[in-house]
């Protein structure tokens, strides 16, 4: 098994999406040695935080450049929305209770109004990599119960590893076979910044992150 800083190596953003949107960024963040479970009461006073100080995403240039960034190639952020505008239009009526790991990366998601995910590092094959899709790429997903195989469209922007798509329009929607779980004990969370998230605030996001973790954690900053 690669260390934590191996594996954050062999992360790359493919140059058709650099193209797309040379300001964009990702902090990678591996942790390991969490611990994981069903919301406690650290998680729940970071959502309800989070709800008390969420914006108006129609109001805020991060979001506005997601849904840009979407656009680009060829998703309707109406339709399809960037992460972290979906959360915010949920916090009013309060932001979804999943599981504590979850449950804390959502809530940073909102405090600092920036796409966050996380993925189960137990479940990846190979290295991690932002890239266009081709359309012949697996992505796993539950529906009706059932597990089910769907493709993303040529030219879409996808998080993918060896056995297929890990999250499909950036970071719209994750698959489940590397989602997080009440079992998860090693994890990499996404943090993803366009320009109008500088760099002092997408390090600020991710000090957050990795307090609320309270894990030793290694980081890896990708710039397209």
């Amino acid at each position: 098994m690669s260390t934590a800083e191996e594996w954050l190596a062999g992360a790359s953003i493919d140059p058709s999406v650099s193209a797309l949107r040379p300001d964009y960024r990702a902090l990678l963040i591996v942790a390991e040695g969490l611990r994981p479970g069903p919301g406690d009461a650290r998680s729940e006073e970071l959502l309800a935080e989070a709800e008390a100080k969420a914006c108006d995403p129609e109001e805020h240039p991060h979001v506005a450049e997601w849904r840009e960034a979407f656009r680009a190639f060829g998703a309707k952020p109406k339709r399809t929305r960037p992460s972290v505008d979906a959360l915010l239009r949920r916090a009013g009526e309060g932001l979804p209770r999943i599981d504590r790991l979850t449950d804390l990366y959502n809530a940073v998601s909102v405090s600092h109004v920036v796409p966050l995910g996380g993925e189960d590092l137990d479940h990846y094959a190979g290295p991690l990599r932002l890239t266009r899709a081709d359309g012949t790429e697996p992505f796993e997903l539950m529906s009706g119960g059932e597990p089910v195989v769907e493709n993303p469209r040529p030219g879409e922007v996808v998080w993918r590893d060896d056995a297929g798509v890990t999250c499909r329009r950036w970071n719209w929607r994750q698959c489940v076979r590397t989602r997080l779980t009440t079992r998860t004990t090693r994890a990499v969370f996404i943090l993803d910044a366009l320009g109008a998230m500088d760099d002092a605030a997408l390090e600020a996001a991710g000090r957050d992150l990795a307090d609320a973790l309270e894990v030793p954690t290694a980081t890896r900053v990708l710039r397209a």
